[in-house]
């Protein structure tokens, strides 16, 4: 089946079977949760053009708000940064900043395999910010109190959705799917319509992906590297536990 972009799946670690099991089904992209995940850099630095050799785009949710990850992430060539813990306007200005070149930002020029191991023109750099894309993460509350401010920053190409860390932040507790965490995804979403720029959702639910589509989300992370462990396993569980359950001939036998 032919990738589709639209379609990502999130990846907690360097798994060279899952990105292929996703480009495999259809998949057109993958979330790197480097964060939170088992990535270093050296698993990183190989991961990265891997799953770009096998057709899939690469969003690298960066380890913080801060240079030297987001820098690393583009220079091991991810097509989009994701930046977490993005607190209102001035600090969206701030890190995002590092995510593109002078004039425009405040990126480090490398020399790696970005460049194809060389120098660098200015076609180069308009090219590089033209192409990688940087998206704060919507997750705190000062963030979503100024999105129209943040959506309007020229280093910001779109925004990617916290929604469990965004309803810790306001005050809801955990993430219920419940109608104030909608509110602000339908908040978000209209933001980034009336900006003309993307916005990125993690729709593990068949709400969330029905929710994502109607609003016109770019791309929908379909589900997690471990939440589809643990689905089909515990699919595979219940399935043998049920049969147990049913009389067999060779257990009735006198």
């Amino acid at each position: 089946m032919a990738p589709n972009r639209r379609y990502a799946i999130w990846l907690s670690g360097p798994n060279t079977a899952a990105a292929e099991i996703a480009r495999q089904v259809g998949c057109g992209a993958v979330v790197l949760d480097i964060e939170h995940g088992t990535f270093d850099l050296a698993a990183l630095e190989r991961f990265i053009p891997l799953c770009k050799a096998i057709g899939l785009e690469v969003v690298a949710k960066v380890l913080g708000p801060e240079r030297g990850p987001i820098q690393q992430a583009l220079d091991f060539g991810a097509d989009v940064v994701a930046i977490p813990h993005v607190e209102n306007v001035a600090h969206a200005r701030a890190v995002t900043a590092f995510a593109k070149f002078p004039p425009l930002g405040d990126r480090s020029f490398a020399g790696g395999r970005t460049s194809a191991y060389g120098g660098f023109t200015d076609e180069w750099v308009r090219e590089q910010d033209t192409r990688t894309r940087c998206y704060p993460m919507i997750e705190d509350a000062g963030a979503i109190d100024q999105i129209e401010e943040i959506l309007a920053l020229d280093t910001v190409d779109g925004i990617f959705v916290g929604p469990s860390d965004l309803s810790l932040r306001r005050g809801r507790g955990a993430y219920t799917r419940e109608a104030g965490d909608f509110d602000d995804l339908a908040r978000l979403a209209a933001a980034a319509r009336q900006a003309g720029k993307p916005w990125v959702l993690p729709a593990w639910s068949s709400e969330e992906k029905k929710f994502a589509v109607e609003h016109g989300a770019d791309q929908l992370v379909l589900t997690m590297e471990h939440g589809a462990l643990l689905a089909g396993f515990a699919a595979a569980h219940a399935e043998a536990v049920e049969l147990d359950r049913v009389p067999t001939l060779a257990r009735t036998a006198p």
